[in-house]
């Protein structure tokens, strides 16, 4: 297909908190060395920040590397965390407030921020395009360009107006082929091309341990202003998860608004469990329907985590690319946080390249990043809390805490053990016959909700009549496998009611995906037992769009 082109020093694909930073970085550089440089940012979302969800406790350490006056620049950093808390749910109604000393320290958050990073990223955007950077909201990055000799040239954004056979309608508009001496890849959680790209150059060959994740949802609610505390933030474990490991949020920020989410470990092994039912029903404990009874629930998503951390990390370099942020895995789950670390990878990259391009070396390999990051606070970090996760899995919520308390509190992350989870995540689902049913309450639509109204204020759309972007490799499966052995748990892990299984006209099950339903947050591509669904892009442009979350 004839393409128009377009051409780049650095293509960026994704305007999230690493993305951003890896432009803002790259044009100080060049104006440092008064370069002329080109950097262009693709963000499939509609808008910047359309697409971003994150709690979000902010540790702006990264930040004030990258901009040191942002509290000048009208930053929308504003809400300084002022009480920490932490809670052991016992079960539906009590709970226990644990400590400071008897909590790791990672989990303090004296100094941070509770932010949007939504707003953060759009900020983050207007400060590029200060320094000159090209940003292309709604313009999905649906190819890798390969160059002859197999280094990366570039990405291919999506065509627009391909029907659902892939047949162009009126109006088609093929995607254009943007090409660059490198490429970074900022896509966030199991990125599609990411995904690609650690197939095709073998980047998992040095990670000591198999990627880890979990789904992280969140509501935003205007509530009360006599229940309001700005700065409060409170974390819990426990309750309702007792088939599955995790724990939840609330977060107190700005104008009357809370922030309350639950993240749940993608290596859970009942079939039966729905992570949105027990969001839903954790509303319910009276440790946060306290502050909710009242309110109004104004946005709602989901997305997966990256949470393997230092021992899940590819190679994050081949030729002419480099993956940064979540797409590779630089969460901080110790501190259950990664906007900072991912900011820094980014800076990082840029710093690589940037030297890569000054010295005419283009579409190379650039080895020199994995030596700036070993050398950087983020690996030290990443060390430093490389047991805390798998500590949660091998020992469970009670003595994994136990044990992260000592390493983090008295060791300062340097217990000298070494702990992996081998795991899959997806290979960890027992049959359904042999797992309790789960019985969830019917949501009561003030504190607790079902799964299509909570999309609708997710904004969701997606154009109708376009090729289905989430594919099945064997459409057999879903009915002939997975049904029968768990019960097709795509029903209950997809938190927006995108997987039916429904009866056709002949009277037979068949999976329906209502694809127009789906937030991007990628657990199908992670959960999936047998591995079957590939998420790709949409259309540029389709999707939630978040207001603030």
């Amino acid at each position: 297909m004839e393409r128009e082109s377009m051409e780049f020093d650095v293509v960026i694909v994704g305007a999230g908190p690493a993305g951003l930073s890896s432009a803002i970085k790259l044009m100080q550089s060049a104006q440092t060395q008064q370069r002329e440089l080109t950097v262009c940012v693709v963000e499939k979302g509609s808008e910047v920040g359309a697409h971003i969800l994150s709690g979000a406790v902010l540790e702006t350490k990264a930040l004030d590397e990258l901009l040191p006056d942002w509290p000048s620049r009208n930053a929308p950093i504003t809400v300084k965390v002022t009480e920490d808390q932490i809670h052991l749910l016992k079960d539906q109604q009590k709970s226990t407030q644990l400590p400071t000393f008897a909590t790791p320290k990672s989990m303090h958050n004296t100094g941070n921020y509770i932010v949007s990073m939504g707003n953060v990223c759009r900020w983050l955007a207007d400060q590029a395009e200060q320094l000159g950077v090209e940003i292309f909201p709604g313009f999905a990055a649906a190819e890798i360009l390969y160059n002859d000799d197999g280094s990366i040239g570039g990405v291919i954004t999506g065509d627009m107006g391909l029907d659902a056979q892939g047949q162009p309608k009126n109006g088609f508009m093929p995607g254009m082929a943007l090409r660059a001496k490198y490429t970074i890849f900022a896509e966030g959680c199991r990125g599609h091309l990411g995904k690609q790209l650690i197939e095709k150059f073998n980047l998992n060959e040095q990670s000591s341990s198999p990627q880890h994740y979990a789904i992280g949802f969140k509501e935003v609610w205007d509530i009360e202003p006599e229940k309001h505390q700005p700065g409060l933030v409170i974390h819990t474990g426990g309750w309702p998860l007792s088939n599955a490991s995790g724990g939840s949020y609330l977060y107190h920020g700005e104008d009357n608004q809370v922030l309350v989410g639950l993240i749940v470990d993608l290596n859970y092994n009942n079939p039966h469990l729905s992570p949105f039912d027990e969001f839903q029903r954790l509303k319910h404990h009276p440790l946060f329907a306290q502050y909710l009874t009242g309110g109004k629930r104004v946005s709602y998503g989901a997305r997966a985590i990256a949470k393997g951390g230092l021992n899940s990390l590819p190679k994050m370099t081949m030729p002419g690319g480099i993956l940064v942020g979540c797409e590779a895995g630089t969460l901080n789950f110790a501190k259950i946080k990664g906007n900072h670390t991912a900011m820094k990878s980014g800076m990082l990259a840029a710093d690589t390249i940037f030297d890569a391009i000054q010295n005419d070396q283009i579409h190379q390999d650039l080895n020199d990043y994995q030596t700036r990051f070993n050398q950087s606070w983020l690996y030290d970090e990443l060390y430093r809390s490389r047991n805390f996760g798998p500590a949660m899995h091998k020992f469970g919520n009670f003595w994994g805490g136990a044990f992260n308390t000592l390493d983090q509190n008295w060791f300062n992350g340097k217990l000298p053990i070494h702990l992996k989870d081998q795991s899959q995540d997806y290979q960890q689902l027992q049959f359904a016959k042999d797992c309790p049913k789960i019985n969830y309450p019917k949501p009561d639509g003030k504190l607790s909700f079902d799964k299509l109204s909570s999309v609708f204020i997710s904004n969701t759309n997606h154009e109708e009549n376009q090729p289905c972007h989430l594919q099945l490799k064997d459409s057999s499966i879903p009915i002939n496998q997975n049904l029968p052995q768990y019960d097709e748990p795509a029903q209950r892990y997809c938190p927006a009611g995108v997987y039916e299984v429904i009866d056709n006209d002949d009277g037979e099950k068949q999976l329906q995906i209502n694809a127009q339903n789906c937030i991007h947050c990628k657990s199908c591509d992670i959960k999936d037992p047998a591995q079957n669904i590939n998420w790709v892009t949409p259309e540029g442009g389709g999707g939630p769009n978040y207001p603030n979350m």
